[in-house]
């Protein structure tokens, strides 16, 4: 029996403005990397999110980033390791505390945008945050996985100093014939046509491997498949996503086991009805 796991990027809204259809997506994938409030996301949305998602049954984990709320996280920022330590630590435990007001918990850690580019990689810079993110994990709940991109150097490192490792790969991103992702700065590097990405993953997940930008069949192996869920079109190539996995007879679960029944109601401490984003807490 083929199992994946399929994960989106929500929580990313501010205040007033929101970016993506969390809701809809909630109702698609089986892991949800919810922002921590140093790329995207409020407290009041935050705790919206992950009340949705533990009611739904989807797994939570942190989507740790550099403090970059304008660039929306996808910058480099030059910070120390023991700052970056600090950073990631703060974040992991932010999203804690909002899970747990709603009888949920961060089950896992990703690095979001521009910090999960660098620690993929090998060099001076990103073994030096690699390492700070990787030291945070295991300072916080060393039994916390990381996701990480399929095949990188920061998975290898994080699985040599203790961590559970999960592979991941991407839906609506294109890839060079080393396995790396194209740089969003390059046209094509963000597929939008709902059909490719439902093809590419059909063919990532029966047989390992994607086809790179120059044509190439590259070797893909991945616990679980991202779609991204800032752009336009994200809940209808979600949808045609899961479709065409069940169809194919993939099952969906996540890679972590959730204690609590899928769709079985949260308890907050004051009240077991939803969260409202808009609602101010007394």
């Amino acid at each position: 029996m083929t199992t994946i796991d399929l994960n989106a990027d929500l929580g990313e809204g501010f205040g007033r403005w929101t970016l993506g259809d969390d809701d809809a997506l909630l109702d698609v994938v089986t892991s949800a990397n919810v922002a921590c409030g140093f790329h995207a996301g409020d407290p009041a949305g935050l705790l919206h999110v992950v009340d949705a998602a533990h009611r739904r049954g989807v797994v939570v984990g942190a989507h740790v980033s550099y403090r970059d709320l304008v660039g929306f996280g996808r910058r480099y920022v030059e910070a120390s390791h023991d700052e970056l330590v600090a950073d990631v630590v703060w974040q992991i435990g932010a999203l804690t505390g909002l899970s747990r007001a709603v009888g949920g918990a961060v089950r896992y850690v990703k690095p979001h945008g521009a910090l999960y580019s660098v620690v993929a990689d090998a060099d001076g810079r990103g073994a030096v945050h690699a390492g700070a993110v990787i030291e945070a994990v295991l300072r916080v709940d060393p039994a916390l996985p990381v996701v990480g991109l399929a095949g990188s150097a920061f998975l290898r490192r994080a699985e040599q100093e203790g961590l559970h490792v999960v592979a991941e790969a991407f839906a609506d991103r294109a890839y060079d014939a080393t396995g790396a992702l194209v740089p969003r700065s390059r046209p094509g590097a963000v597929l939008h046509d709902a059909g490719e990405v439902r093809d590419r993953v059909l063919q990532l997940v029966e047989t390992g491997t994607v086809r790179s930008v120059d044509g190439a069949v590259v070797e893909l192996r991945a616990d679980t498949v991202c779609v991204h869920g800032d752009s336009p079109d994200a809940v209808a190539i979600a949808v045609g996503v899961r479709g065409a996995l069940e169809e194919a007879g993939v099952v969906l679960r996540p890679f972590v086991t959730v204690p609590q029944a899928a769709g079985a109601p949260a308890t907050p401490p004051s009240s077991a009805t939803p969260l409202d984003p808009g609602t101010t807490a007394r």
